[in-house]
């Protein structure tokens, strides 16, 4: 072992041997990073050289919160080489000094992305573009190879469409897909001892995009190629709903044999901010990190900044921000404490259901669609209101005709011409689940009642104990518009619903129940749309769904 390989070991060492602790032995009013450590976790933050050095209570939040750090802009291509062969690393030393001094990892992102790369690199040929890249990754990730601070790399960034197809970059465009394996070798040759890692958004749940990322990893992998570690960015929002699979996800991910690590976590809801979205941000950032808490292989949580102040989401998200732990004056909002509590864990346990929602009330309804709102519930058990769940009553058997993760919700796929009676009910962080709302009842308009369009199902992807079906393809086969749809199908036996994207899946038996999402359920006459889902099943059984029927 070379002396840095010694020097950086101790260094980590020397990091975590005040946190060997049990978490619950921490003091409750300890800095985020102190409950971390006691996980053997991280919780950093991305930071912005300005601030770092400007400003008084940036810095000394930085220093005090976070034991790693991601340099936001500072390590990307066209800050450190933006003309050929002229380098600046003067920013991301900026980075590795700060860490440095603050007993921090820094993790260098990012070596290989199709943004903020210098014009200069798009247009080289084939040849010199690979060169190009070797040497920019040499030069990097070489100048800290010997600085135990610097743990790990972003390799290549954002390399998939969100249909799960290579994004038609210059890299892809010039190189095709060799470029990956390119970085990541060229990455380990620079520095033997730093953990790489390929990174992307719109992968925390399992959907089409993460399955292309595992099916790349896993092949990665077997070829031999040295990726140690899958980067989920987690850019979410409260509008568009949490991605409840993600701990499912991490799993899958981690038992390729690779770490996990959620890398530019933030929140963001639409302007203005109110306590209710306060409490639903709060809830999202706390799933987060129980998730990671949750998966032994997650090394830990990087929040993409931690102040409101300096915040990415506002200039690229119109009417969006409020996205972040602290607000503009360097105040603690309600996801700090959502963030602090899961990370310390432990202490206190929620057995304390949410308040029973108001009545619903219906409106726009349609022969398959009906909108319901109702008064909000609360939570005084310490995890926070969660969203909703709700139900038709058909007597022994209630189905879950949706959630929602405000105090209303537009309900699609119902049948022409039938009564519902439906009721809702609340859920917090925990998993307790309020008493029934009162019933509320309404029969949607008369309208065509089945024929009216078809699913057919393709499966991607197999494996020794899953698979993934993708696409199930929904098309309106009949002579007008529909404004919603539904699709059944049954599972062989043993086989097991983990996981689905662009339908809300519900299942009785074996017998699934696909409702179109928000944004899929209007077709044109012979219009389609997709959705897919992901499959656990008995080793050595092969069999796969069947029986795909729709209206």
């Amino acid at each position: 072992m070379h002396s840095s390989s010694l020097l950086r070991i101790l260094t980590l060492l020397g990091m975590f041997a005040a946190f060997l602790l049990p978490a619950t032995s921490a003091e409750a009013s300890a800095p985020l990073r102190t409950h971390a450590a006691a996980r053997s976790k991280f919780i950093g933050a991305a930071l912005a050289t300005s601030p770092l050095s400007n400003e008084t209570s940036y810095r000394n939040i930085a220093a005090t919160e976070f034991n790693q750090v991601t340099a936001e802009n500072v390590m990307k291509w066209d800050t450190v080489q933006p003309s050929q062969g002229q380098f600046n690393f003067s920013g991301a030393d900026a980075i590795v000094n700060f860490a440095t001094q603050n007993n921090q990892q820094v993790h260098g992102h990012t070596l290989v992305w199709h943004s903020q790369t210098p014009g200069w690199v798009q247009g080289l040929s084939a040849s010199a573009m690979r060169t190009a890249m070797q040497n920019h990754i040499s030069q990097l990730v070489g100048r800290y190879a010997s600085n135990a601070t610097v743990v790990s790399w972003d390799v290549v960034n954002e390399i998939f469409d969100d249909n799960g197809g290579w994004r038609s970059s210059f890299w892809y465009n010039t190189l095709g897909q060799s470029f990956v394996a390119d970085a990541f070798r060229a990455a380990r040759a620079a520095d033997p001892n730093a953990r790489l890692c390929i990174n992307d958004y719109n992968v925390e749940g399992i959907n089409a995009k993460s399955t292309a990322m595992y099916n790349l990893v896993s092949s990665l992998r077997q070829q031999g190629v040295p990726v140690d570690c899958v980067g989920f960015q987690g850019h979410l929002a409260i509008q568009y709903g949490f991605p409840s699979d993600i701990q499912q996800n991490m799993q899958r991910f981690a038992d390729l044999g690779v770490q996990v690590r959620v890398t530019e976590l933030d929140v963001r809801m639409q302007m203005p901010r109110s306590s209710s979205k306060d409490t639903t941000q709060a809830t999202y950032y706390r799933n987060v990190i129980n998730a990671c808490n949750a998966v032994t292989a997650c090394a830990g949580v990087t929040i993409w900044g931690f102040t409101d102040k300096y915040s990415w989401v506002p200039d690229t998200f119109s009417g969006e921000g409020a996205a972040l732990i602290y607000d503009e004056n360097y105040q603690q909002k309600p996801s700090y404490t959502a963030v602090h509590d899961a990370l310390a864990g432990g202490t206190t346990t929620d057995t304390t259901p949410p308040t029973a929602p108001g009545t619903p009330a219906s409106s726009n309804v349609t022969s398959n669609s009906a909108t319901l709102t109702w008064t909000a519930s609360t939570d005084s058990g310490g995890s926070g209101l969660a969203g909703y769940n709700v139900y038709r009553e058909q007597g022994t058997t209630d189905t879950q005709l949706g959630q929602s993760t405000t105090n209303s919700i537009n309900l699609t796929g119902l049948t022409p011409s039938t009564q519902y009676q439906v009721y809702v009910r609340a859920r917090d962080g925990a998993g307790n689940l309020s008493a029934n709302s009162a019933l509320a009842t309404f029969t949607t308009q008369s309208g065509p009642v089945g024929g009216g369009c078809t699913a057919v199902g393709t499966v991607q992807n197999q494996w020794g104990n899953g698979y993934v079906v993708q696409p199930v393809t929904v098309t309106n086969s009949g002579s007008s518009a529909i404004t919603g749809w539904t699709v059944t199908f049954t599972l062989p036996a043993g086989h097991t619903l983990a996981g689905s994207w662009n339908a809300t899946l519900t299942v009785s038996g074996q017998t699934v129940t696909a409702r179109n999402a928000g944004y899929n359920g209007n077709l044109a006459p012979s219009g389609s749309t997709t959705f897919g889902f992901q499959v656990t099943r008995p080793s050595g059984n092969t069999q796969t769904p069947s029986g795909y029927t729709c209206a």
